[in-house]
């Protein structure tokens, strides 16, 4: 609407108010459809960081002209990075908090004002700890030979525990496995991590201990950096392997772990010899024995026979005594070959009963091996639900099955061992 006052006025033209919501959703939808706002990296100085008991992180972002509102929730990565004073590189989304007409940045990632500043910090932690003595080579423990019961330190659900139950089960189905669950990644998993190590101290009857994860990059593999892991693991009370990432990761825990493992599955393998491995050493011992019995008689008839002959030159008469002396070698021949096959008997009853715990003897004496869907070994019944399906597998072949139920009870100490075996 318009008019005209008779002073001469110019026309004025009469626009519609709108309310202060529907202009604060306009500005947010502006905000939020500018494709360079909805993906934004922002490098500058941490100021003003809260992180109150929900979990999020509230803070600023500041250079020498200017600041912006950011926050980042809980389940953001790189909280630990955030730090008054520290510089840093946030990604995230620009848009309005229309409660109160605040323009935010919503942060989701968090790193270090660039991976330089992770390796100056990791060099800084390696020396520093390095004159403490800490990766000290003398003060590292051997492995034992025939682990009984070996502790696995990692996360419950990724592929990591999978994978050495599946090499211990293949090599050494003689352990028991214990798992000591913890994150492996975030901001609260070095703490869960020192727990974990607390938790293994508690143990009495544990002989080794491996920590692993797998790989991701400088900021994903950062708690296995921190100093009181560090330090969790130069207090265990039993040797520890590490495994973090892949071979060409470093990381603190590596340096200070008694042995270092290239990946999780060489961990498994490192940390006890193969079955049969063992029947072949068994083997060895016994064809070395018969050599060293045998080289023995040998050496003894010699001695004797020479004896005789002396006697022979210095005797007129020898025919009684070189009668008992034969027959005296006679006797010893005897008895050394009933040495020799006894032996030989003690050696096999060892080589059978190893050979009895191979996998294939026990599938033989009526167990099976129940495998999921992805063909890993299966440990306990709350792995499947009804409908799921599995491979199971006989002596002579395997079947494959679809659960109808499940029933999960407690079981004996000595058949909860986590080796994928059951009873027919």
């Amino acid at each position: 609407m318009t008019s005209s006052e008779d002073t001469g006025q110019d026309t004025v033209t009469q626009q519609t108010a709108y309310t202060v919501s529907a202009v604060a959703e306009y500005l947010k939808s502006s905000l939020e459809s500018d494709p360079r706002l909805a993906d934004l990296m922002v490098v500058g100085e941490v100021s003003g960081y809260r992180n109150p008991a929900s979990g999020h992180h509230y803070f600023a972002l500041r250079d020498e002209q200017s600041v912006l509102r950011c926050v980042m929730f809980r389940p953001g990565r790189g909280g630990q990075f955030l730090t008054d004073g520290s510089q840093v590189i946030c990604h995230g989304r620009i848009s309005l908090y229309t409660a109160r007409g605040d323009l935010q940045f919503y942060v989701d990632q968090v790193e270090p004002d660039g991976v330089g500043a992770l390796q100056k910090a990791f060099e800084e932690m390696r020396r520093r700890l390095e004159t403490e003595g800490l990766f000290e080579p003398g003060r590292k423990r051997q492995l034992p030979y025939l682990p009984a019961r070996i502790a696995v330190i990692t996360s419950p659900t990724g592929a990591v525990i999978q994978d050495i139950l599946n090499v211990l089960t293949r090599r050494y189905p003689l352990a028991e496995v214990v798992l000591i669950p913890t994150s492996v990644q975030g901001e609260k998993a070095a703490d869960e991590i020192v727990q974990a190590f607390r938790a293994l101290n508690s143990l009495d009857d544990i002989d080794v201990a491996i920590v692993a994860r797998g790989g991701g990059s400088l900021e994903d593999l950062w708690s296995f950096n921190e100093e009181v892991v560090a330090r969790a693991i130069f207090a265990s009370n039993v040797p520890v392997i590490s495994a973090i990432g892949h071979e060409t990761d470093t990381t603190i825990a590596d340096l200070v772990a008694d042995v270092r493992a290239p990946t999780p599955s060489a961990a498994a393998e490192i940390v006890a010899p193969a079955v049969a491995d063992l029947a072949g050493d068994v083997a060895g011992f016994a064809a070395r024995i018969d050599e060293i019995i045998g080289r023995s008689i040998r050496d003894n008839r010699s001695q004797f026979e020479l004896a005789v002959d002396r006697m022979n030159l210095r005797v007129p008469d020898t025919t009684l005594p070189r009668q008992r002396i034969d027959d005296l070698l006679t006797r010893a021949r005897l008895a050394g070959q009933r040495l020799v096959e006894s032996s030989k008997l003690r050696l096999a009853t060892v080589e059978a009963s190893l050979s009895a715990l191979g996998p294939a003897k026990i599938l033989r004496r009526g167990y099976t091996i129940t495998r999921l869907a992805d063909g890993s070994a299966a440990i306990s019944a709350s792995q499947f639900a009804a409908g799921d399906r599995m491979a199971v597998t006989f002596a002579d072949g395997s079947v494959d099955a679809t659960v109808d139920n499940t029933t999960v009870e407690g079981l004996p100490d000595d058949e909860a061992r986590g080796d994928g075996a059951s009873k027919s």
